[in-house]
């Protein structure tokens, strides 16, 4: 991409320094034939540096495509090159990408879950027999986003056994529906001990897409599901599986996995402790 660059600003260069458009005096009555001929020379230099300058852009266009063409591929993140079905979540280790493509990042709602007969609305799945919170479902509408400010969550999810790190505490109660898009806050359905590298950038960014794509179309709904992936037993979740589609366009559209990772901390998901790299 560097050569395509350089060639580009090479070829401008030389065409500013060394075709530079000539502009001919006024011709007058008086002036004489050596005028006439004179303006003559400069139109036709003139015609010349126009032909090259022509020539010289297509060339440009060019290489400006081709230079689009190798940004899109090299700008690829690399969670966009991993794909992976859902029913496979649960056995992967995580590799290095804090967050990997599930379904080719296409939501796997059915026309029944994206309706809006019954307007905006969000349901939790009940404990289940170790405690755990389960898949979070929700029509999201800016009707449903607060206005007061998030007051502090008092419940532990399971695996919650925090500490310091270098970075800060360890773990968050992470929100399987965000507090800025519902205002569901201290609900024990709603919350997992998450890391904060799970939490936030992460889970966050795609949060705070959805708002601001709420808030831009205040009449608009957001199809929205969010699944803590456990392993067998364990008490911490191995990740987060994030899906969203708005309704009537593609604007809001995604299907990921999120690892629930500390980078130089290992976890135990089985119970949550932790051990920090030396």
């Amino acid at each position: 991409m560097s050569k395509l660059k350089a060639t580009t600003t090479l070829i401008i260069g030389l065409l500013l320094a060394s075709s530079p458009l000539i502009t001919p005096k006024p011709i007058q009555a008086a002036s004489g034939t050596a005028d006439y001929q004179q303006a003559q020379k400069i139109n036709q230099k003139n015609k010349k540096t126009g032909k090259k300058i022509s020539k010289l852009q297509r060339q440009i266009n060019k290489l400006n495509k081709q230079l689009a063409k190798l940004a899109t591929e090299t700008n690829t993140p690399i969670a966009n090159t991993t794909n992976h079905a859902a029913s496979e979540l649960a056995t992967l280790d995580y590799q290095g990408d804090n967050e990997i493509i599930v379904n080719n990042n296409q939501p796997t709602f059915t026309t029944a879950d994206l309706a809006t007969t019954n307007g905006p609305w969000q349901t939790f799945s009940n404990l289940d027999q170790l405690n755990r919170a389960g898949t979070a479902n929700a029509l999201l509408n800016k009707s449903m986003m607060p206005t007061a400010k998030r007051e502090g969550l008092t419940w532990n999810p399971t695996g919650w056994r925090n500490k310091r790190v270098k970075s800060g505490w360890l773990y968050n109660r992470s929100h399987l529906i965000g507090y800025q898009l519902t205002g569901e806050n201290n609900n024990p359905k709603n919350l997992i001990t998450g890391t904060r590298q799970l939490n936030a950038p992460e889970m966050l960014a795609h949060e705070s897409d959805i708002a601001a794509y709420l808030k831009k179309h205040p009449s608009s709904d957001v199809r929205y599901r969010v699944t803590p992936i456990f392993r067998g037993n364990e008490l911490l979740a191995r990740g987060v599986q994030m899906e969203g589609q708005s309704i009537g366009d593609n604007s809001i559209q995604f299907n990921t996995y999120i690892f629930n990772v500390a980078d130089g901390v290992t976890l135990n998901y089985a119970d949550g402790s932790s051990k920090t790299a030396e």
